[in-house]
């Protein structure tokens, strides 16, 4: 059973992953940011007691989870936006970008030149915009393998699909990225 402060480091040392995987699922900084809060409540309250080994296939399949709660509630409240427009514009966005600032903490940035940081900045803002357009099965899989460092069972448990239809999402997804990035100049 995992103690308290186990919890909290797999927590702490899932949260930024989390975060982005939720960002490229949604696409907005906010709602990612409510669903991993989620996530990290539901696994709290509901499976604390659990192993240690086993919260990371538990909060994966949570944080899928609430990844699809999240569109369920966003198709009931776009179908009442679209009825009550007339009553205003609640949309408000700000330029904050949270990415930014976590990368601030890691202090090995520090030293590079600002031509490098650019340069770098670039490259991931490209890599990060071709892996939004893999189709969503496909951007799961290669985010839960590559991203999280999950194996192919452990992502097909939290996907709900066989260890083929991983390994075929996976390959798909990197032979996609590589053709698509190496057509803009990247190779890694």
């Amino acid at each position: 059973m995992a103690t308290d402060k186990e919890l909290s480091d797999f927590l702490e040392s899932v949260e930024r992953r989390a975060f982005k995987q939720a960002v490229y699922a949604v696409r907005k900084d906010e709602a990612a940011l409510d669903i991993v809060q989620d996530a990290m409540i539901k696994l709290a309250e509901k499976y604390g007691d659990k192993p240690v080994d086993e919260l990371p296939m538990l909060f994966q399949r949570i944080l899928q989870n609430t990844i699809h709660d999240f569109f369920r509630r966003e198709k009931v409240r776009n179908t009442w936006v679209s009825l009550f427009s007339s009553f205003g514009d609640g949309e408000g966005q700000e330029d904050f970008d949270v990415l930014e600032s976590l990368e601030s903490e890691d202090g090995s940035q520090a030293a590079e030149s600002s031509a490098d940081k650019v340069e770098r900045e670039q490259t991931l803002m490209l890599i990060d915009a071709e892996i939004q357009k893999l189709p969503t099965r496909q951007r799961e899989a290669f985010l839960m393998r590559y991203w999280q460092d999950m194996d192919v069972a452990e992502t097909a448990a939290a996907m709900g699909c066989s260890e083929g239809s991983v390994k075929t999402h996976c390959s798909r997804a990197t032979h996609a990225l590589a053709q698509a990035l190496r057509a803009k100049g990247i190779t890694l």
